[in-house]
């Protein structure tokens, strides 16, 4: 048996498992998909690689700065410069894609990368038995959920309210998502003219929310590369499309007549993902959501009180110490750093 089970190898996932594991706990994580990271997704395709889920990080917070910092010294974020906002709050991106921030924390965490929970149930022994796609199982002492709540809802629905709680569920319930498609688009060496900027946003198009340049992240780009973050609304419109190909290219086509840029209609290679949960439309108020369980089973997530990097963090230490009351209440980190 391990101390905690956490399902989610994203930036909240990573945190708590890391916080935990270097307090003195047995931690387990369990990922479904073959990476690390959640949304600090970074794609290779094509001899290079391109950020298609968070594209940069703008810390707010003292903590999260303190993160990024600590980033910085390792080499692992730069400023990522905004030639038509100087003076603008800095912005930190990846040269090696953002799912390196990812890698970076899982340094020393026991992780099992595809492996899909399908059942969660409570044992006689006063523990969670996880059940795996593979249908094998494990047991853990106390359970974390860094997953997006509906996906939690799924999972922990079966244990009904008689084991959770009413209010938990009604809680969890009210969580609701936005989802995004995200386009990247490579183009000939020679394509004339580039923008003068490094990223856009677009306001009340149906079609685009935002668009930026990825190749400027990288070092020695061969090709421009874009990334085109699609609106919720046109996202929404497509949720259920089985082939995003042409979804892609309607993306570009938008982007070219909005920024009278027609060769954007004609990539050399193009990559599209469907987010179902891209942002929070109605966050949790929160860092955590706990479960009235005589087990400790705690959910977390950038949904846990906001929708960004930094709230996931923050969200994700918030559950490493709810867990650790419930336990053996270790000494726990530093309030000026998520990682000592």
């Amino acid at each position: 048996m391990t101390d905690i089970a956490i399902i989610g190898a994203g930036m909240a996932g990573l945190i708590c498992a890391q916080r935990l594991t270097e307090a003195g706990y047995s931690v387990l994580v369990v990922e479904k998909s073959r990476g690390l990271g959640g949304r600090l997704a970074t794609r290779r395709l094509y001899g290079t690689w391109a950020d298609h889920g968070a594209c940069y990080l703008k810390p707010k917070g003292e903590l999260f700065q303190n993160f990024v910092q600590l980033l910085r010294d390792r080499h692992i974020v730069e400023v990522w410069a905004n030639p038509t906002q100087p003076d603008s709050e800095p912005r930190y991106i990846v040269p090696a894609g953002m799912s390196a921030i990812a890698k970076f924390i899982a340094q020393g965490l026991q992780i099992q990368l595809n492996q899909r929970v399908t059942a969660i149930h409570p044992t006689p022994e006063n523990s969670w038995c996880l059940t795996l796609e593979s249908n094998a199982e494990f047991t853990a002492k106390a359970l974390v959920l860094a997953i997006p709540a509906p996906q939690a809802l799924t999972l922990l629905a079966p244990l009904g309210e008689a084991v959770l709680g009413k209010e938990f569920f009604d809680n969890l319930s009210s969580v609701e998502f936005y989802p995004s498609v995200s386009a990247i688009a490579g183009y000939p060496a020679t394509s004339q003219p580039l923008p003068p900027w490094k990223d856009r946003k677009f306001t009340d198009d149906p079609v685009l929310g935002w668009m930026g340049l990825d190749s400027s992240k990288r070092p020695n780009p061969q090709q421009p590369v874009f990334v085109l973050q699609s609106s919720a609304k046109y996202a929404e419109l497509h949720l259920e499309t089985p082939d995003l190909q042409p979804v892609g290219k309607e993306m570009l086509q938008q982007a070219a007549q909005r920024l009278a840029l027609p060769w954007l209609e004609t990539p050399e290679w193009m990559q599209v993902h469907r987010w179902r949960y891209a942002f929070p439309s109605r966050p949790w108020t929160n860092p955590v959501l706990s479960a009235s369980s005589t087990i400790p089973l705690v959910c977390c997530g950038d949904w846990c009180g906001g929708y960004l990097a930094e709230d996931a963090m923050i969200s994700g230490l918030a559950a490493s110490g709810e867990i650790n009351q419930s336990l053996r209440q270790l000494p726990l980190f530093n309030k000026t750093s998520p990682l000592t």
